[in-house]
């Protein structure tokens, strides 16, 4: 099957007048079985591009939500061995990209080189690192470009315009435009200031930039992609496959995708 990359992912959805609609859901969450089948269903329901958790111990990005699911993903058992087996069975399913998000310590732990190589054989698209900065992913950015993998680095509305340039210069696929500062949760409106982080990684050379935390309705996700290339959405689709299993999930996503298409085709950088 031949991978489609985000960067070109976006860069399609973009030319049809769209946003795209980026789908977290944890890996082993409620099981490793049902974590396939949801990971399946939302990109068949309209995900343009998976971003699979990788549960860790000391979650300190996440909400309660996500948290909770990840400690139940690790009580029953989840292994970071068993990533690469689902990751597989997920993207032989789906030409979609999906991009790994994981905290740095596990990869450091399994070997950085190794990893990415069975990321890269497994068919991921690339890595999220939500705790690794730039400035200190020397070894990691030469592997993954040496390997094609995607690198998504985090930009939050603290960081200077130095830090956000090295951001946009380093990512591949998009910069992650982190919409306030904390913790992930879902939130009554998207914050003011994702607007403002997004324009100034635009004005620092970002070319591609999705924006993450506390969305969870349609609105919220046509209020995002009218000024940044895609939304990312989490706690609403954890809680979704909580309470009402992947059918839930997957009609979720269905909702949250009509919020994708543009009133005017393009976003503020184009």
């Amino acid at each position: 099957m031949t991978r489609v990359s985000v960067q070109e992912t976006i860069s399609a959805r973009k030319s049809q007048g769209s946003g795209v609609l980026v789908a977290y859901l944890p890996a082993g969450f409620p099981t490793v079985e049902e974590s396939v089948q949801a990971a399946i269903a939302v990109l068949d329901a309209g995900a343009d591009i998976l971003e699979l958790g990788v549960p860790y111990s000391d979650p300190v990005m996440d909400g309660v939500v996500i948290a909770e699911a990840t400690q139940k993903a690790l009580n029953n058992g989840f292994k970071l061995k068993d990533l690469f087996p689902a990751l597989e069975r997920i993207t032989s399913h789906s030409d979609k990209p999906v991009l790994v998000m994981t905290y740095w310590n596990p990869v450091v732990q399994y070997g950085l080189e190794r990893f990415a190589t069975d990321l890269k054989n497994a068919g991921g698209a690339g890595l999220i690192t939500p705790d690794l900065i730039p400035d200190e992913a020397a070894e990691w950015i030469d592997i993954a470009r040496r390997l094609e993998l995607e690198l998504v680095f985090l930009a939050a509305p603290s960081s200077s315009d130095e830090r956000l340039q090295k951001a946009a210069e380093v990512s591949r696929g998009f910069v992650y435009a982190v919409s306030t500062m904390g913790i992930t949760g879902t939130r009554a409106d998207v914050d003011a200031a994702a607007q403002k982080l997004t324009e100034r990684l635009y004005a620092n050379g970002a070319t591609e930039v999705c924006v993450g935390l506390g969305i969870s309705t349609p609105e919220q996700v046509k209020d995002v992609v009218s000024f940044a290339d895609g939304a990312i959405v989490g706690s609403a689709l954890v809680t979704a496959l909580a309470e009402e299993g992947v059918d839930g999930v997957a009609r979720r996503v269905e909702e949250l995708r009509a919020g994708t298409t543009r009133s005017l085709a393009g976003t503020g950088k184009a």
